[in-house]
């Protein structure tokens, strides 16, 4: 194994800078992966853009899949050398904290955030806590594991708390990243799938992806059309428009939830009556556990869910998460480190 690694690192506010870095050796609790893939996820905006320059620099990167090279614990009876591992957003609980005592891992106030507080995969090299990581199924090549590691576990786990059941409508607001493996989940989970996104370019896609019914905002007002339909027992939103969320509030059925995993600074504002009145409930939904995230991945293999994705090399990792920014992306970008993957 080569004493150094290739990096793109983030090195000042909105720049990458191909770096090479010493190759760190793991601590009792860590691993060192070869990286093989690492999805870029709009959330690596927080690290890429920071405006406070004691940010940088930092290697972004957080839907990581690799090979374990090197083991801080050479008695570890899970990890091996050569295992196929991810890790996610959340890079490894702690144990300790009141959280992980109450068995809520993904909560977890001590745990690393992998291309934020600690370093990412945008690189060939990549140290991660072994609590964090999840085995990768052989079904799925590691282009097609990364995006499952943020974008999957977030829609797939955020729909297991909804409440819905089988034969439930289930509305999918946003059809991009997160929005495209939503509504394959949910008409995998048995949910009547509504889909609500803007333009009629995408309405035979969101057929295709699983979606029953599919609602173009630029026609005709979303709220208004889930009353139609007889509203919906859970809406998914994966947008960062506080407004458009909020109005879709009056779409629930009674003791119906909004579940919000589009992170973004405009407020939720919610109507005190149908709140109290209908018993409807808003929840935040963070990603997973690596436990969990094992789930997502094999319920992804055994119900064939797949993220459309579009590769670039390392080294093109600006213009791969200028790609990503646009929106223009079909759908979650993916860099590889190597050709065959």
């Amino acid at each position: 194994m080569k004493n150094t690694f290739q990096a793109m690192q983030a090195s000042q506010t909105g720049e990458f800078e191909l770096v090479e870095r010493i190759v760190p050796t793991p601590n009792k609790d860590e691993v060192l992966i070869a990286v093989e893939a690492c999805g870029i996820c709009g959330a690596d905006a927080m690290t890429i853009e920071n405006q406070n320059p004691k940010a940088f620099p930092r290697i972004p990167g957080h839907e990581v899949v690799g090979r374990i090279v090197a083991l801080g614990d050479p008695d570890s009876n899970y990890w091996k050398i050569g295992q196929r591992v991810g890790v996610g957003r959340l890079g490894g609980h702690c144990n300790q904290c009141d959280e992980c005592r109450q068995g809520l891992f993904n909560l977890c106030s001590h745990q690393p955030v992998m291309g934020s507080t600690h370093d990412g995969g945008y690189a060939e090299m990549m140290i991660a806590k072994g609590t964090g990581l999840v085995s990768i199924p052989d079904e799925l090549s590691s282009v097609e594991a990364a995006p499952l590691l943020c974008a999957g576990i977030a829609t797939f786990n955020a729909l297991k708390k909804s409440g819905a059941q089988a034969g439930d409508t289930v509305a999918i607001l946003g059809i991009g990243g997160l929005g495209h493996l939503a509504i394959q989940y949910a008409r995998r989970m048995g949910f009547r799938v509504i889909a609500i996104g803007r333009g009629q370019d995408i309405a035979e896609l969101t057929h295709a992806l699983g979606a029953h019914i599919y609602i173009d905002t630029q026609l005709e007002n979303a709220m208004a059309r889930l009353k139609e339909l007889g509203k919906a027992q859970a809406i998914l939103t994966t947008i960062t428009n506080g407004e458009a969320s909020s109005e879709l509030f009056a779409g629930l059925t009674t003791q119906g939830k909004l579940i919000v995993v589009g992170v973004g600074k405009e407020p939720l504002v919610i109507s005190s009556p149908l709140l109290v009145g209908g018993e409807r409930a808003v929840q935040g939904s963070i990603t997973g556990t690596p436990f969990e995230v094992g789930k997502t991945l094999n319920f992804s293999v055994l119900a064939d869910v797949r993220a459309k994705t579009e590769v670039f090399p390392l080294h093109q990792a600006q213009q791969a998460y200028q790609r990503m920014k646009t929106g223009n992306a079909q759908f979650r970008v993916v860099l590889t480190m190597t050709q065959d993957i």
